[in-house]
């Protein structure tokens, strides 16, 4: 059985989050992101027919998700969208904190990969 390691928050500050290209994604004019997410594969299919689930999830970010989105360049380090989170949201709690939970919430739903420099 595989392991997979888990990133600890000490050096999770030197990787880089890369947006997954499969998700499509529209920003209005508040800079507010969407993205999409198809749902493909059996059970999916199954749950679409039977169960009247869409094959295209809508998901709306608040102001913070919608700014890292729109940051994420596949070249900036966490540490780098975090002073850029903390320069733009100066009054924000806990930023550092904030940022590394959306970013591993985004890579459990498959919409970033976090690489190593």
């Amino acid at each position: 059985m595989r392991r997979t390691k888990k990133i600890s928050s000490q050096n999770y500050m030197d990787f880089i989050p890369l947006k997954n290209p499969e998700i499509e994604f529209e920003v209005d004019e508040n800079k507010i992101v969407t993205v999409f997410i198809e749902w493909k594969g059996f059970y999916h299919k199954i749950a679409q027919k039977f169960f009247k689930r869409p094959k295209v999830s809508e998901i709306k970010m608040d102001t913070y998700g919608s700014f890292i989105w729109l940051a994420i360049n596949d070249k900036k380090t966490v540490h780098q969208l975090s002073k850029e989170l903390q320069n733009q949201f100066p009054k924000m709690e806990k930023p550092v904190a904030r940022l590394i939970k959306f970013l591993e919430i985004m890579k459990d739903n498959h919409l970033i990969e976090i690489r190593e420099v």
